[in-house]
């Protein structure tokens, strides 16, 4: 059977793509209901924040904060 939400032969799917996006939501929202894989993450980004990368990592949250459009 065909996937209902899979774009139509010929169908433009560009900017506004209501399929990918459906898709990123529902694989966003399973990621958020698996403690494991969340605790993983934040694992990894703690990590990454006393490595090497850290001080770089800083800078960027400070800036984005910021709202700063003259870093991106």
């Amino acid at each position: 059977m065909a996937n209902p939400d899979a774009p139509k032969t010929g169908q433009i799917q560009g900017e506004g793509d209501y399929v990918s996006a459906k898709a990123y939501q529902k694989a966003q929202h399973d990621f958020a209901k698996d403690p494991g894989k969340v605790e993983q993450k934040a694992k990894e980004a703690e990590a990454a924040l006393d490595g090497p990368e850290g001080e770089e990592l800083e800078r960027a949250r400070r800036e984005s904060a910021a709202g700063d459009p003259k870093s991106h």
